[in-house]
């Protein structure tokens, strides 16, 4: 009975690995949005250079895991020109919350520094989304009018696959974890109708873990 009871104890104990939770911080890669110009309109975008969220990971046996990520990014873009005789211009900004959930391979060959790798999927969705533009028609007429669905808006939510590789290294109780991701999504955020502005469906990123 007792040799039973301990081998259930250490099944138990090589299962129930701890949970470790941090923070992700990086920059991107690529830009967020890509803009164009033509002879009568022009698109400006912003990609601000900082990724920054929670992440949680649950470590199992056998080099493997499971992570959660909240990640979070602002931008912004503007357009200007003249459209039927009409003055216009425009700015935009948002945010896009990114959730990855991936399984992690990590190789256990050395004690401090263990390569990873990881794959899985991704949700995207966007938050705050306010355009305002303003319309002039003569020097003594101008509208301004305020929105949350833009002409180039195609869709506020999306998800994509995930891949990725880094290094873990335990420093004390620390776990730092520089890693190089790579998305490809399912759905553009932004199309312009002309072909002057589009979001990424492409998306790299360099991100550094610390978790405990």
């Amino acid at each position: 009975m007792r040799p039973l009871f301990l081998l259930l104890f250490a099944a138990v104990s090589a299962l129930a690995q701890p949970f470790s939770f941090g923070v992700k911080a990086g920059v991107p890669l690529n830009n967020f949005l890509d803009a164009a110009e033509s002879q009568q309109f022009a698109f400006n975008a912003n990609t601000n250079r900082y990724i920054v969220g929670p992440t949680a990971e649950l470590h199992l046996p056998f080099g493997l895991g499971v992570e959660f990520d909240v990640l979070y990014r602002r931008f912004d873009y503007n357009g200007s020109g003249t459209l039927a005789g009409v003055v216009t211009s425009s700015s935009a900004t948002g945010n896009a919350w990114e959730f990855p959930l991936l399984a992690q391979y990590r190789f256990s060959k050395m004690k401090i520094v263990h390569p990873f790798v990881d794959a899985g999927v991704a949700w995207d969705t966007l938050s705050g989304l306010t355009q305002t533009i303003v319309s002039t028609v003569a020097p003594s007429h101008t509208t301004t009018t305020t929105t949350s669905t833009p002409a180039e808006l195609n869709t506020t939510a999306t998800r994509g696959f995930v891949m990725g590789g880094g290094l873990s290294v335990k420093v004390l109780l620390i776990h730092l974890s520089p890693e190089i991701r790579f998305t490809r999504w399912g759905a553009q955020h932004f199309i312009d109708p002309n072909g002057l502005l589009h979001s990424n469906l492409n998306q790299g990123e360099f991100l550094l873990g610390i978790t405990f």
